[in-house]
């Protein structure tokens, strides 16, 4: 049995050696001929595992230590009998509390104040539900937006792409990036999006890059109402757009210790259930006793970070202090 695991995945060394030859590589690291001869994975997202990596490898599971798995190519996986999962959850009260940030960064900067305002939450999973639940506590109107949920469960609670437009303050988007089909979201936020809205609208995207246009926000009055953790070139920044937004961050919306405590309990449990390791699957990760999810969180610090060094944004994420 032979595990590679991304050395940037906390919490894990020691926890699989017992159970196989472990070892930790750096996201570059991970080639077809490291891979060929390897059983499961443990990644992040800068490691895409498609037919150019696994072809010809005697992999058979793989686990992401994120919420997102864009990065994998899931009809590939499922094609060669590989087993893959994400860590879906994982890092929903980080975003959470990054989101609650933002707003009070936006209404301090924009001089409104959140009580009151109407924000559209776009993408009402794991992340867009407690996003819901906070704002609601800070007073605001929330409107929710999520095609497949409301086809599922009925389209009581939740309303068209239009109306968010229309009507909201704030706009956030948490939808997963699909990029054709019923539920696309690849641009979502384009140029015909962005002339329905008020004019003193304000975005956030902590999601995934690629929901905004990021050319037609340029081309808008809405650029330096944005604040985005999500870039569509990354590792790229666009620079233009960084220097303009009201605030940009480092892809790391989602990096809080308890998430990241999350995502490899998680992925120590799913190669726990793939390979039938009792002991194991109810294993944790610690989290300190004096931890508090709660926290405020300065958004400010972090785009100072990337302002100072936009062509980092990898290391930045690698070597993030986790809130």
């Amino acid at each position: 049995m032979r595990i590679l695991i991304d050395k940037y995945v906390p919490f894990i060394q020691g926890i699989l050696e017992p159970y196989g030859e472990v070892e930790y590589l750096s996201p570059e690291e991970f080639t077809a001929e490291k891979v060929k001869n390897a059983d499961a994975l443990i990644i992040r997202t800068r490691t895409r595992c498609n037919a150019a990596l696994l072809n010809n490898s005697q992999v058979r599971f793989i686990a992401t230590a994120t919420i997102g798995f864009d990065h994998i190519d899931t009809h590939y996986c499922e094609s060669q009998g590989i087993t893959w999962q994400n860590a879906a959850g994982c890092n929903a009260d980080a975003v959470r509390q990054y989101i609650e940030g933002a707003l009070h960064y936006l209404a301090e900067q924009k001089g409104f104040q959140l009580e009151g305002k109407t924000i559209g939450v776009v993408g009402v999973g794991h992340v867009g539900t407690r996003v819901a639940a906070m704002a609601e506590r800070l007073g605001m109107h929330v409107l929710r937006n999520d095609p497949p949920r409301a086809r599922k469960e009925g389209e009581a609670g939740f309303c068209h792409l239009e109306k968010i437009a229309r009507e909201a303050d704030i706009i956030t988007f948490h939808t997963p990036l699909i990029k054709e089909g019923e539920d696309k979201t690849y641009h979502l936020c384009n140029a015909a999006f962005l002339q329905q809205l008020k004019p003193e609208a304000c975005l956030i995207n902590a999601a995934r890059g690629g929901i905004i246009d990021e050319q037609a926000l340029l081309a808008s009055s809405y650029t330096s109402r944005s604040i985005i953790d999500c870039w569509e070139g990354e590792p790229w920044l666009n620079l233009e757009l960084l220097h303009k937004v009201c605030a940009g961050t480092p892809h790391i919306a989602g990096y809080s210790l308890q998430g990241k405590v999350n995502a490899t309990t998680l992925s120590v449990q799913g190669i726990a259930r793939f390979y039938h390791w009792d002991k194991l699957m109810d294993w944790e990760a610690p989290l300190p006793s004096d931890y508090n999810p709660n926290a405020p969180y300065d958004i400010t610090v972090d785009h100072q970070l990337l302002m100072q060094a936009p062509d980092q944004l990898e290391r930045l994420r690698d070597e993030y202090k986790l809130r």
